[in-house]
């Protein structure tokens, strides 16, 4: 069982930055693939970034590339994203996401991921 929470989010105006975390329970979060989805209102909620469990082989969905970074502290048992350059577009509740999966390619589908966070919103004024 893996239970997550996310922070970091709030409100900023176009161009502004943000970092959300998202802290796991759990003595075996090092397995565990992660990844940040999000959900706009009216919208499915789709998938952001995703990372493998050693951290390397970022993902990230083309309309983020460039402006954010997923990152992971496995001695923390946390993991980030990174938000620069933000557009009202990106206005969403995001989520992150665990997925055990000791190889080194993160999934990018929603039914990949097994456990879920409560998500935290994110706001981009223009």
């Amino acid at each position: 069982q893996v239970q997550l929470v996310e922070s970091g989010g709030g409100l900023v105006q176009a161009g502004g930055s943000l970092r959300l975390s998202c802290a796991a329970s759990g003595r075996t979060f090092s397995s565990y693939a992660m990844g940040w989805f999000r959900q706009a209102p009216g919208k499915e909620r789709e998938f952001v970034a995703a990372i493998s469990w050693s951290g390397t082989n970022p993902t990230y969905t083309d309309s983020v590339k460039g402006r954010f970074t997923i990152s992971r502290d496995n001695a923390k048992n946390t993991i980030y994203l990174q938000m620069n350059s933000l557009k009202p577009k990106d206005t969403a509740v995001y989520y992150c996401a665990a997925d055990y999966n000791p190889n080194d390619t993160p999934g990018r589908g929603r039914w990949e991921y097994d456990y879920w966070g409560q998500g935290t919103q994110v706001t981009v004024s223009s």
